[in-house]
């Protein structure tokens, strides 16, 4: 049964930061300050910012539940990322910073001309709204499930005050948001993790020793399949989905431009690094834990419980009273430190790519009004959004992120990796790959639902659409180059020709 004094600290936690989000809007008086706080940040903390954005709304509860269920198999895609760390520090932060760019879709334009800046910009948007109203329904569900509240109040009442710190505060209120958030979430995890150890009679040795015995803390088979989640492919994935994040995701590039210098920039990127694999092997080894602590304490309510329930049906019968809320509100801050950065990446989006790339000269003043106005509007679409999720059924949810991220997602490696790495791919050759890869695209995301007839359908696992459509958009707009090379002048815009002056 839910506590008052649990509710008493998920309330605590939530004014916390709407006050924090006041207290950065009284500052912000320009378009510089509300996208890029004058890109003044500290590199420590612009590096707690990204662990938090990184750990989704269901990290919380998903990664426990996948070790608690399974294994540690779909921990292996982190590890790629150090590799895409890597090429941050030395490439793509350095591009990102040069001039006075505010996204990261600026670049595209100088490399390759406007149809692929407002392309790209436009594929980043729709899967961030698409991510605002999944991610605040899929953080509902077991938040309302602990607190005993309806899903639809829970939506309102959270998605109400993420968009309120956010749409005043801008990215100030973002970053310090999401460094608290980064130290509550992980403060739950431990939190949770030290009462099963405590209430074991051996402790870590029982977690170990029950591991082992069920095989819990393996990574899967170091094969390859295009049909099965093995080592190999999950770390393939990684490579493919990290190195995507660190060059042309805008939550992220938008960090790298708010940093104070490239030096400080590079120092939040390691620190993230440094601390989001740990970060994520705690989660999965809390779901070990969870696991032998149910083992050993069996708990009849727990067989008929999904795998996501088992966590919070732990938090609620186990834990200390107010413990136990600011646990949940570690849960929160898991979604929260996600949403509010992709509400204020899209208010950048929408202002710079396309109101002050197409509209009327506008005064910064006039800019800053619109930025906030996206930015509710924003807010108003995850809520909506996510009120609208309640009524389909839950297996059904993500299939449809699935697939509205296969349609908007793909390419987007590719498209910076050609600009970052060759000189001869053109915006008509990349054009000519873009097409059939877009199609392609398609063919994979409706293979996966099993909208393909029998005779069509490949027996290819949904991890590898990301990967095979951009490795294909990459040779045919390769390939494409030879006819249609590019007569532009890229000084400073490639690999190669970065030192030029």
């Amino acid at each position: 049964m839910f506590r008052i004094s649990d509710l008493c600290a998920i309330l605590l936690y939530l004014a916390a930061m709407a006050g924090i989000g006041f207290y950065f809007g009284k500052k912000n008086k320009s378009t510089e300050e509300y996208f890029l706080g004058n890109r003044a940040f500290p590199g420590w903390a612009v590096g707690l910012s990204m662990l938090g954005t990184s750990i989704s709304s269901v990290t919380f509860l998903a990664l426990p539940a996948a070790a608690y269920v399974l294994d540690y198999r779909q921990a292996v895609n982190s590890f790629a990322m150090p590799f895409a760390a890597l090429l941050a520090v030395w490439l793509f932060i350095p591009f990102f910073r040069r001039g006075r760019a505010t996204s990261a879709f600026e670049y595209l334009e100088a490399r390759y001309g406007p149809f692929f800046r407002a392309y790209a910009a436009f594929c980043f948007v729709i899967t961030q709204f698409i991510r605002l109203a999944t991610v605040l329904y899929l953080v509902a569900l077991p938040v309302a499930g602990m607190t005993g509240g309806s899903l639809t109040t829970v939506i309102v009442v959270c998605g109400f005050f993420i968009a309120l710190y956010t749409v005043i505060g801008g990215i100030e209120a973002v970053i310090w948001t999401d460094v608290i958030q980064t130290v509550i979430l992980l403060l739950g995890g431990v939190l949770c993790m030290g009462l099963m150890l405590y209430e074991l009679p051996e402790g870590l040795s029982d977690v170990l020793r029950i591991g082992l015995a069920d095989d819990k803390f393996s990574f899967g088979p170091v094969t390859w399949g295009l049909n099965d989640r093995t080592f190999t492919v999950l770390l393939l994935l990684g490579v493919v989905s990290y190195t995507t994040d660190y060059s042309s995701n805008q939550n992220v590039v938008q960090r790298y431009i708010a940093a104070k210098s490239l030096r400080e920039a590079r120092k939040a990127v390691v620190l993230s690094a440094a601390m989001s694999i740990p970060t994520w092997m705690c989660f999965f080894f809390l779901g070990s834990c969870l696991y032998a602590f149910y083992k050993v304490v069996p708990d009849a309510a727990v067989a008929n419980l999904a795998a996501d329930e088992v966590l919070p049906h732990f938090i609620l019968t186990r834990t200390p009273p107010f413990l136990g809320g600011v646990i949940i509100a570690a849960c929160l801050a898991a979604a929260m430190s996600s949403l509010d950065s992709s509400i204020n990446s899209i208010s950048t989006v929408c202002s710079v790519d396309f109101v002050k790339r197409y509209g009327r000269e506008r005064s910064d003043a006039s800019l800053l009004k619109i930025a906030k106005i996206i930015a509710v509007v924003c807010g108003m679409f995850m809520i909506g959004g996510a009120a609208a999720l309640v009524h389909i059924p839950k297996e059904s949810v993500n299939d449809f992120c699935l697939i509205i991220a296969s349609m908007f997602g793909g390419g987007k490696l590719a498209i910076f990796l050609l600009g970052f790495f060759t000189t001869r791919v053109s915006g008509r050759a990349l054009l000519a790959g873009l097409i059939p890869a877009i199609l392609f695209n398609l063919y994979l995301a409706c293979n996966t639902l099993g909208w393909v007839p029998e005779a069509l359908r490949m027996p290819i696992h949904a991890y590898w659409t990301g990967i095979l459509v951009n490795a294909g958009l990459a040779l045919v707009a390769y390939l494409a180059s030879f006819r249609f090379p590019c007569r532009r002048n890229l000084t400073g815009l490639t690999v190669w020709t970065q030192q030029e002056k």
